[in-house]
């Protein structure tokens, strides 16, 4: 936090030398944009890069200038968060028709599958024109995962043999490049484009930086303003931004730790209440399972949001922790910077009460039924 308010102040600063005192010149706000948006493509080993409001809008403009044409296709995972969380707007606004693979546990996809998916045919006046693979990393629904960089190599050799671009939706790159021991243009040399947030496990207030060669940012800009994502007066924004990616990357390891920490103690509570794959929690996301007829998802979140009668006397203070129910009946947990080790081992020691009460309450339940 205290990187952001340094970042406002620098701003204020740099406002007061501007002519009209109190506001932010004209010559300030590009002067921080251009700052963040060069500083960022240098980062991600990129031509160019565009500030955007949102990750959805960011992924929605890569797919608008890769796919030109309405009735175009691209292919995406099954469980991706383009195709399930983001409305559908590349085929509402962009007219991009989309099919799916399936979503590997890891987040990759089977290569044969994708590559029977690309329709080699066109230009037959029946088929799609194919043009372009998404792909997720790390990959929100499957936990976190870290996609391998030899997935990412050949995932690249198959675009290039039909011709496709490859974009990634990378909200939480930075993530896979802490968890991978890489720098993130490491990873990017897969690709084409991508998409990457400065909130989310960084910090900013808002924003998402979209990367890519010159040309396509170009187009990029165009679409951004067709969108309605032009913003002005919000230079502090791009300010934050460039600072989350100095001063936050190096921090996100913390996150890692914590999320994996969490994840034991989960499975310290017993066999009987939750599971998950260990080895699976790779970067700041543990989503796990309620064993079958003990609770609900909805019922267990509702509880670790409550303090009950007694508890604060127990634990020593109100312990208030919110999940939510994910895909597939799991239940998801995110770490970022906001929580530290000690709010950790405190979600842990809330967890661990609620679980031997739910113990407690079995037992008496089982000790009914025998009666």
């Amino acid at each position: 936090m205290g990187t952001m308010v340094e970042a406002f102040r620098h701003v204020g600063t740099v406002a007061c030398l501007s002519p009209k005192k109190q506001r932010f010149s004209s010559i300030s706000i590009l002067f921080f944009f251009a700052d963040l948006q060069n500083f960022a493509a240098e980062m991600l080993g990129m031509e160019a890069a565009l500030f955007v409001p949102t990750g959805t809008m960011s992924n929605l403009i890569a797919v608008m200038v890769h796919c030109p044409e309405r009735g175009d296709e691209m292919i995406v995972g099954d469980l991706s968060h383009l195709h399930i969380y983001e409305q559908g707007g590349s085929a509402q606004l962009a007219g991009v028709h989309t099919t799916t693979v399936t979503t590997l546990p890891d987040g990759t996809f089977d290569l044969e599958q994708l590559e029977s998916r690309v329709r080699l045919f066109y230009p037959k006046p029946v088929f799609c024109h194919t043009r372009l693979i998404c792909v997720e990393n790390t990959h929100n629904i499957r936990g976190g995962r870290v996609l391998p960089l030899d997935f990412l190599q050949e995932l690249r050799a198959l675009a290039d043999r039909h011709g496709l671009s490859v974009h990634m939706d990378g909200a939480r790159l930075m993530n896979a490049a802490v968890a991978q021991g890489v720098a993130p243009s490491t990873i990017l040399q897969y690709v084409h484009t991508v998409s990457v947030s400065l909130n989310k496990g960084l910090g900013a207030p808002v924003g998402n930086i979209l990367a890519g060669p010159r040309d396509f940012i170009s187009r990029a800009v165009r679409c951004r303003k067709a969108l309605g994502g032009v913003l002005w007066q919000v230079g502090p924004l791009a300010a934050a931004g460039r600072l989350a990616l100095v001063n936050m990357k190096n921090r996100l390891e913390k996150d890692h730790h914590n999320a994996k920490t969490f994840a034991q103690a989960l499975l310290d509570c017993g066999p009987h209440l939750f599971t998950l794959d260990l080895e699976a929690v790779e970067t700041n996301i543990v989503r796990f399972y309620l064993k079958q007829n003990h609770w609900t998802p909805s019922e267990f979140c509702e509880r670790m949001a409550q303090v009950c009668e007694g508890e604060e006397a127990q634990l020593g203070q109100r312990i208030k922790v919110r999940m939510i129910v994910h895909v597939g009946n799991a239940v998801r947990a995110v770490w970022y910077h906001g929580i530290s080790a000690e709010d950790t081992q405190l979600v842990i020691q809330k967890i661990q009460f609620v679980a031997s009460q739910k113990m407690e309450s079995l037992k008496e339940n089982q000790a009914r039924s025998v009666a």
